[in-house]
């Protein structure tokens, strides 16, 4: 099961971006699915279903973003 989540932005932010539409809703979706990641929400091959990337294309766009592909929890 699919759902469609629509969000309204001013054209003007397209531009100011440099991408269409298309390519910034792909880009935010890669971007969400990385911050989740990294802040451990959500596991490493749950964030590439989320991002809409093969698991190898979700590393390249951590590396991207600079976020490291591993997780771990510091002790307190």
């Amino acid at each position: 099961m699919s759902v469609q989540v629509k969000m309204l932005f001013s054209e003007s932010a397209f531009s100011a971006l440099r991408r269409t539409p298309r390519d910034f809703a792909k880009e935010m979706r890669v971007a969400a699915a990385v911050k989740w990641y990294e802040a451990g929400v959500v596991s490493q091959g749950k964030a590439a279903e989320l991002a809409g990337l093969s698991r190898a294309s979700f590393l390249e766009a951590l590396s991207r973003f600079k976020v490291s592909p591993f997780q771990y929890e510091t002790g307190n």
